[in-house]
Parts: C-alpha cells; structure tokens; sequence
C-alpha cells in the first residue's frame, strides 16, 4: 500500500514538473495577469487576497488563456501579451480613476475622456508610483519571453504540445472556478451585478475583471438596444410616482414669488474649512460672513458621481441622481428633464449660465441649452490674457468683476431673471490656486531650556507644501474673490430683488490620510498624534464621510426676505433637496424629482449617495458593507436600518430609469 502511495505521488509530481516545464509561458502570463487584478484590489478597496474575486479573476484568466491553445506555440506570446497589456491598461486607469473618484472606471464614461484635456494638471498631481507599478508585468513577461526564445522551449513545445486537449482542460477548469464563484453568490450579489451601479461592491465580491467585462456588456446593451428594459423601468417609474403625494404648503411656500435667484456655484469649497482659522485669521472670512448673515445649511452634501462638478448641476437643478454610468451631460444630455430654468422660463424669466471656461467643458455647450438656459456667457465673453488664467479659467477675482456689468444689464433688460454662476479658482490642482493666497499657515509654539528655563518661540510650516495645505490656501483665495463679489453686490443698485444661493459643488477629493495630516499634526515635529495621544483625533472612515458636506446659503440684501432668510438650518439634505425646496418658495411643485423640499421633510430626510449609502439626521450606512454609524443616541430597530438599503435602491433605480430611457418625455411637467 505503501509503494502504490509513493509510486501515486512521483507521478503527480512528475506531472506537475512536466506541466511547469512546458506552460512555462502560458503560467507566466497567468501569475502576472493574476498579480495585477490582486495590487488594484489592494489600492482600491483593500484587499489583496480574498478568495471569492481571487477565484472569479482566475477563472475569467484561465478561460482567455486557455484559448490561447488555439494558436501555435511560437504564436502564442503574441496573444497573452495582447491580453496582459489589455489587463495593464485597466489596472493603470482603475488605480488612476480611484483616486479620483473612489469608485472605478465604466465604458460609459468614454464619453467624459475628452474632459481630461483641461484637467491634466490635476491627473498628474494626484499619480503614484503604485498607479503605474503595473507595467513591470508585461515587461518582465516580455523578458521571460526572449528567454525562451533563445533556448529551444518554442521548437520542443512544437512538437509536443497537444493544444486541443490544453484547450479543453485549462477552459473548463477556469469555468469550474466562475462555478464557484456564482453558485456561492447571493442575491444581492446578482442584483448589484446586474445594476452595476455599486462599483466598489461588485469588484470586492467578483474581482475587477468580472467588473469590467460586466460594464463593457451593459454599455454595448445600451448602445444596441436603448429600448431593452424599458417597459419595466416605465412600470416601477409609474407604480412610484402615482403613489407620490404632494407635500402641504409651509410657512416658506410662495416666499420668492417675483424675486429673481442667482446660484452660485462654489468649486470644491467645503464646510470645514469654515471652522479653520491659522494665527487668528479664517480661512473663509467671507463665507462665514454669508453664513452669519443668511440662512446656512451646515448639513448640506452634494450627491456626485463621475460626473462631478457637472453631476452638481444636473443634480440641483432637477432633483434627479446622475447616471449610473457615464455623466448626463456629456452621455444623457438631450433627454427631457424637469428643471428649474425651465420651471421659471415659463413664468417668464430670462434664464442664463456663467462659467469662465470653455463652452465645450462638461459639454456644457449642449448641455445648458436642454437644461432650459437661454443666455450662455462662457470664456468668450471675458477680457482677459494668458496671465489671468488660474487653473481651468479666468480667475474667480476678474471673472466677478467682469460678470457683475453684464448681470446688472440683464436686470435692466428683463422683469425677472434665474442665472448660474459657476467659479473656478478652487479646482484641483490646488497648488495652482494656492500660490495666490496671503493666509500663513506657520504653527508657533514654545520651546523650554531645561537648564536656563529661558522660553524661546520657534515656528515651522509643515502644512503649506502638502495637498491640504494647498486645498486649504487655495479656498482661501477663492473666499477673498467671494467677498469681493458681495462688496460688488452690496455697492450696486441693482439685487434688491434678488436671492442669491451659494453652495459648494462637491468635497475636494482629499484622501482621507490626508485629512487626517491637518487634524493629527504636531506641529512641533510635523509627524501625526497617533491614537492613545492626548492630542490625537480620531478620523475613521465615518468620520471623512461626513466631513464632505459643502456650504449652502441662500442670501439677499432685500431687507424684507433677509428676516426669512437666516439663522442655520441643520437638517441634513441632499444636493436633490434643493430643486423641490427652491420651486416650493415660487409656489411651484416638481412631482418627477428623488428630492423633497427639506422643509416639508425636515428631519425624516434621506440623502442618497450615487454609491448606495444613506445619510439621515439618526444614521450613516454603508450600502456595500451593511455597516452603519449611529449618529445619535436614538435606538434605532433593525426594521428601519434594514429598510435603508432598498430605499436606496429603489432611488437609484428610478432616477437612472428616467435618464436612460427618457421617461420624462412621455409625461406633462405641470402635472401632479
């Protein structure tokens, strides 16, 4: 019995030698190609090795590898090095985008590439090594290669490969691995899968080629068929409007009937740079001035996605989510959409957009025009050289400057107006927009002779040369084009009756750590307090989750409506609140929109995040995880958490219906 076990093992083992030695090549390529899906897992989302991606990636490898059988064995490295630079390709973009957006890359935002030609500056900021450590892959299985090919591995593997019987093997075990892997998974695996719009989910439970070959399906089902599925989003689109009900009037309804509104749109500017100040000045003097003197929304959170800064104005505007895939305006933009110019276009107003940028940015030039703009005063209409350009425009100082005329002759002209005014300053890279700024960010402190006793001040700057510090100066810079604005509206005789509503557009995509760098540092040493530190601040996922909520203001000089609006507003709202809350004010109702007017809502509120999350006054909950952050001291049931989840579903569904397959076209925007 003894032999017949060692003579079983000596032929495994001298199978599996042989196997190594003649798949030399076509292992290479499964180690490498295996190694890049597990490091983007591990600088995305976390996890270099986890079973159930692990066994998904490995099965989809060995399935394109296994019909690399098909060709000769001379032929072959062609076709797995093909593959593996496909696959280094899309670890390299996914890192990149990552980064960016903490979500990852879709074929449906091949649309938004042309978007990155203003934006270079900022990509190459925010790289790492690890962003481009991928290409060692198909490099050293170049080398490999040449190796084998100065032996006689090609010639022997010739002779004795039998590519059939490899084919059939290598295919069905990597179908064996899918197998696993989907047999195992449950049915919310499937649903998000198959929705595709939780990125982050599906590439820790499938893997990211699973990930990406799912999206590159969806969007060519798209493209071939925009009709495919639509009957039964039109079926759960009117199964969930007709049981909407319109909210009661409140005490703010019909408030701005009359009254012209102009939104201002503030680039990456956050909340808390509110509550920072550096040797006694504030970072923000200006905002927090507005805030003093308006009504402030210190719990207001924008609701983008890929799109950004243009998923803002598509967002406020409509009250709808951006799309799941790709951004409406440059992929959806010619759908029918509800939105607040038009709303005010039909009571007569004249409505326009300001943006000292190219027309073409976020395909604005095409974008605006559905979203009911009548006027459009882009980078064409300002005077000014290359040296006033900051970052992606006109610099938000002159461009105020230059604005202020025009709008003054707009009130002039017309009985009533809405515009969208759009900065630009504050955009990433924030070195850019930093170097503009006065605001020193030296920390002073003393130090003790032990001997003498004699106390010396010394000073250090560790945080004006880090992407916080940048972002923190750069803001600042922006404030002071702010206040001069104000100054310009306040001296003017035109404005009094107007509302002014200014709101950041979106957080500043900051890592966490680096956050973390502003609130941990010690300024004496420039290193972090680390936990069990009496000066150390706790800063966990949670924490940064709700550090990206922007300032919302609405303000007026008019001395009437200045009484109404002011004092803070606490409730938490989403970027969708502010289309209902605002047509709520001019006595208008918007039945096809996911946000409600905050002040009909109030604290039962649910922010939806295009990634699934829930954000309510009690509670922030992680869609993906299932975890959550109670954020009072309310007990909360199981029945409510859990409901979370489908709540949010049901809202990305909705929305993502009504942009993909235009359901708004068929329906009356006057009707209830």
């Amino acid at each position: 019995m003894k032999k017949k076990v060692l003579k079983c093992l000596k032929a495994i083992r001298k199978n599996v030698v042989e196997y190594i030695i003649t798949n030399r090549l076509f292992i290479s390529y499964v180690i490498f190609a295996l190694l890049g899906t597990m490091l983007v897992r591990k600088f995305t989302v976390g996890s270099f090795f986890s079973f159930k991606p692990f066994i998904t990636d490995l099965g989809l490898i060995l399935i394109i590898g296994g019909l690399g059988y098909f060709i000769k064995p001379k032929h072959q490295f062609k076709y797995y090095f093909i593959w593996l630079i496909i696959f280094t390709l899309m670890n390299i973009i996914n890192s990149i985008y990552y980064t960016f957006y903490t979500s990852f890359a879709s074929f449906g935002e091949l649309g938004t590439v042309g978007q990155a030609e203003t934006v270079t500056g900022s990509i190459f900021e925010r790289i790492r090594f690890v962003d481009l450590m991928y290409i060692a892959f198909p490099v050293l299985f170049y080398l490999i290669h040449k190796k084998l090919l100065s032996s006689s591995y090609y010639y022997f593997i010739d002779k004795i490969e039998k590519g059939k019987k490899m084919l059939v093997t290598t295919v069905l075990v990597g179908a064996l691995c899918l197998g696993y892997s989907f047999g195992v998974a449950t049915s919310t695996d499937y649903s998000r899968l198959a929705k595709q719009w939780h990125r982050g989910y599906i590439v820790e439970r499938f893997g990211i080629l699973l990930y990406q070959f799912n999206d590159l399906v969806q969007f060519l089902t798209l493209q071939t068929g925009s009709l495919f599925g639509y009957d039964d989003a039109l079926l759960a689109f009117n199964e969930y409007f007709d049981a909407k009900e319109k909210p009661e009037d409140n005490e703010y309804t019909g408030i701005l009937q009359g009254k012209n509104i102009v939104f201002v749109h503030m680039e990456s500017m956050q909340t808390f740079l509110m509550d920072l100040e550096f040797n006694g000045v504030e970072v923000t003097p200006n905002l927090n001035e507005l805030a003093s003197e308006g009504m402030f929304f210190s719990n207001f959170y924008p609701q983008v996605s890929t799109g950004t800064s243009s998923d803002t104005e598509f967002t406020l505007l409509t009250g709808l989510m951006p799309a799941a895939s790709g951004a409406v305006f440059t992929s959806y933009y010619d759908r029918e959409y509800f939105t607040l110019p038009k709303y005010l276009g039909n009571l007569g107003y004249y409505t326009f957009s300001m943006h000292g940028n190219y027309s073409s940015m976020w395909n604005r030039n095409r974008a605006h025009p559905s979203l009911g703009y009548e006027g459009m005063y882009f980078e064409e209409t300002y005077n000014y050289t290359d040296e006033d350009v900051v970052n992606l425009g006109i610099n938000d100082r002159l461009f105020f400057s230059q604005i202020i005329p025009i709008m003054e002759n707009i009130e002039n002209t017309y009985e009533n107006y809405m515009g969208y005014v759009i900065t630009l300053s504050n955009h990433s890279p924030f070195s850019i927009g930093s170097r503009y700024s006065t605001l020193d960010l030296t920390s002073y402190y003393n130090v003790v002779d032990e001997v003498t006793g004699e106390v010396t001040e010394m000073a250090q700057d560790y945080l004006s040369d880090t992407a916080v510090g940048e972002y923190i100066k750069s803001a600042n810079y922006a404030d002071m084009a702010l206040g001069d604005f104000i100054n310009y509206i306040n001296e003017s005789d035109a404005f009094d009756d107007t509302v002014f509503v200014f709101f950041g557009d979106h957080d500043a995509k900051l890592s966490r750590s680096e956050i973390n760098y502003l609130y941990n540092l010690n300024p004496e040493t420039g290193e972090e307090y680390v936990e069990g530190d009496p000066n150390y601040v706790e800063y966990d996922y949670y924490a940064h989750e709700l550090n990206k909520n922007t300032p919302l203001i609405i303000w007026t000089k008019d001395p009437e409506l200045r009484s109404t609006f002011s004092g803070e507003v606490d409730y938490v709202t989403g970027m969708y609140n502010v289309a209902a809350t605002i047509l709520n004010m001019y006595g208008l109702y918007n039945k096809y929109t996911m946000g409600a007017d905050i002040f009909s809502v109030r604290d039962d509120n649910m922010v939806i995040y295009p990634n699934g999350n829930v954000l309510t006054n009690k509670i922030y909950y992680n869609n993906s995880t299932g975890e959550y952050k109670l954020l009072t001291d309310e007990v909360l049931d199981e029945e409510y958490i859990n409901s979370l989840s489908g709540i949010s579903e049901q809202i990305l569904d909705i929305s993502n219906s009504i942009i993909v397959y235009d359901l708004l076209d068929s329906v009356d925007m006057n009707g209830e």
